[in-house]
């Protein structure tokens, strides 16, 4: 079963290094792994031009075609994202809205495992209202959303604002390696 990663931050930073870290516990279980940072792609924003009312398209010319292909083909996708006032980065949503093809063309997601990640510059910073976005993208997909597994949280949470600070946070890094957790015993139920 494969696991896709998604970095919704606008740079390579701790939100790339928590989903890496999340990956790396799923990979360790025996999934296979993919990781996509959405700093290195091409997305633009979606004009609801209707294109993909009839098909599996979309009129704007960038990567986000070959990214929903890739998301078609996992089982469990995990996103994460930087805290910006609260909520997702523009980046991250950006790409949600151009997501609608794989809803309108047959609810491509229903029922594949999603879990959430964020990170914020303080504990209590917003991280929960992220993780809570993203889990309402993956609803409207008729995703199969989880949190993480023992520490009674929505998702992994992690405080940083240096490179590397992710990785330090302990209590932090201990919710995204149980949410990794959490996607492997869902992925096991369904397999």
């Amino acid at each position: 079963m494969k696991v896709l990663g998604l970095s919704g931050s606008h740079r390579h930073g701790n939100t790339e290094q928590m989903v890496k870290a999340a990956l790396d516990v799923l990979k360790e279980k025996g999934f296979e792994v993919e990781y996509v940072s959405l700093a290195d792609l091409d997305i633009k924003y979606c004009t609801d031009c209707g294109a993909c009312k009839n098909a599996f398209t979309c009129s704007q010319k960038d990567d986000v075609m070959a990214l929903l292909a890739r998301m078609r083909e996992a089982d469990a996708i995990i996103a994460g994202s930087p805290t910006y006032f609260a909520g997702v980065s523009g980046r991250l949503k950006s790409f949600f809205d151009r997501t609608l093809p794989l809803r309108r063309q047959g609810m491509m997601l229903k029922d594949k495992v999603g879990a959430a990640l964020a990170v914020g510059g303080s504990r209590n910073g917003g991280q929960e209202l992220v993780v809570s976005q993203i889990h309402s993208w993956m609803l409207l997909h008729e995703m199969m959303v989880v949190g993480d597994r023992k520490t009674a949280h929505f998702g992994g949470i992690c405080v940083g604002r240096s490179l590397g600070d992710a990785l330090k946070d302990e209590v932090g890094m201990e919710t995204v390696k149980n949410t990794a957790l959490k996607v492997a015993e869902a992925l096991g139920r369904l397999g």
